[in-house]
């Protein structure tokens, strides 16, 4: 246990120092490896790890998923989505963040990326919300808090990874998401609500558009809804698995930019480039994180802590309050997907072995908790001091302050908090589909 602590110290001192998230995992997982064992087997356990990770049938997924989400956006999906959105909800006060909001977790249906969507949506979004003068706390915090969607909503890169980590379905996470990810639509909505009720003038209503103008809006979202609706409604009917999903995926987006004609010969070049960049950091900070894995599981850390939190006899719910509490201070320091594989081999055992009684079934405990912490890591995008998403907007729109964008997005993450203790207090909400499926 005290070695995996100083392991532990000795990485945020690393990641402190700018070392890259992957080679800081790697490196002290390696050392670590060593001084436990041997470094003859820490350097077999290496080249293990990057083989076979490399190799892994299962985390095929990620590169098509990604591919699929390069192409929506190409295909400018993210136009349509924003324009049905807004004829129906623009004339609200606060109608054209509510659009966002919507935009964002339909986009988020067929894209899988936060930063992704977020970037996406405020070129997209903002120039309309400026143009009804709306505040741009509230129009930045929309959007940023709209592009958190993007991980939780499946398909989803950062479900596919935690399923692999945990030896869970991957099709079950996905249906577990769906949900929660309609219900931080609808929490993200009041949000908007919320603040436009105690400062009108931050989200002005747009103008009203007739029926038929809003019908026809309707006809450009055909594509995300056909490509939800196919991925899916195969995995879900068993009609193929997760990684054929994503092929069929990745293939009917390329189709339909193809359609679209936004492609040529320089973009698929370029779409393909940046996937395998992606991709490969992705990797990168997975091989680091399961090399690091190995060395907390041979200093038998899970075990002992375990053990300690059994000793201490704590209720199950006092167990993930403490759970979250830490995922809430790591993600002030950490990005999301570090965040997730370093905590994620060190938590589940622990979890796996709560006994919830007759609030859900023992073999759904390790699903119910993904999503939880899917959850809590999009809290982590959006507040300070390393909100992802809020820096993504800071990029995009260089013009608007950084604490402009903070202050804009606290009602969403306040939001946020709602929903999460909706979803730990009553697991039903995330897994009722998946219990469906399993019939």
């Amino acid at each position: 246990m005290i070695d995996s602590l100083i392991g532990f110290a000795v990485l945020l001192l690393l990641v402190a120092v700018k070392m890259p998230i992957a080679f800081a995992m790697g490196l002290v997982g390696f050392l670590g490896f060593g001084v436990l064992v041997n470094f003859h087997a820490a350097t077999a356990m290496v080249a293990t790890v990057t083989y076979e990770t490399g190799l892994a049938y299962g985390l095929s997924v990620v590169p098509l998923f990604i591919l699929m989400g390069n192409f929506v956006t190409r295909a400018g999906l993210s136009d349509e989505l924003y324009t049905a959105s807004n004829a129906f909800l623009g004339h609200r006060k606060g109608g054209l963040a509510m659009a966002t909001v919507v935009a964002c977790g339909g986009f988020s249906a067929v894209c899988g990326s936060s930063l992704a969507t977020a970037a996406t949506m405020a070129k997209v979004a903002m120039p309309s919300m400026r143009r009804y003068g709306y505040a741009d706390s509230l129009a930045t915090g929309a959007i940023a808090a709209g592009g958190t969607l993007g991980i939780l909503i499946p398909p989803s890169v950062i479900l596919v990874i935690y399923g692999i980590m945990t030896e869970q379905d991957i099709g079950k996470l996905f249906m577990a998401g769906i949900v929660p990810g309609i219900l931080g639509v609808i929490c993200y909505l009041g949000a908007v609500k919320a603040t436009t009720m105690l400062n009108p003038d931050a989200g002005p209503p747009g103008d009203r558009m007739p029926w038929r103008e809003r019908l026809i809006a309707l006809r450009g979202v055909w594509g995300v809804i056909l490509l939800f609706v196919l991925v899916m409604g195969g995995i879900y009917g068993g009609v193929f698995t997760p990684t054929e999903a994503a092929g069929v995926g990745a293939a009917g987006a390329f189709f339909f930019a193809l359609a679209r004609r936004a492609l040529t010969w320089v973009v698929l070049m370029d779409i393909l480039v940046q996937s395998v960049k992606t991709t490969a950091m992705i990797f990168s900070v997975l091989i680091g994180a399961l090399m690091f894995s190995n060395f907390i599981n041979v200093a038998d850390m899970p075990t002992a802590l375990t053990d300690f939190v059994s000793g201490l006899d704590l209720p199950p719910l006092m167990v993930m309050l403490f759970i979250m509490g830490v995922y809430v201070v790591l993600g002030c320091v950490l990005e999301s997907l570090s965040m997730i594989l370093l905590t994620v081999p060190v938590f589940y055992p622990l979890v796996s072995g709560l006994d919830f009684g007759g609030a859900m079934a023992p073999n759904l405990v390790l699903i119910w908790f993904g999503i939880i912490v899917v959850v809590v890591t999009e809290i982590s995008l959006i507040t300070p001091p390393v909100g992802l998403n809020v820096f993504v907007l800071k990029g995009v729109l260089p013009e608007v302050k950084t604490s402009t964008v903070f202050k804009g997005v606290t009602p969403f993450w306040i939001a946020d908090i709602v929903r999460l203790s909706l979803l730990v207090l009553v697991p039903a909400i995330s897994l009722w589909l998946p219990t469906v499926m399993a019939r």
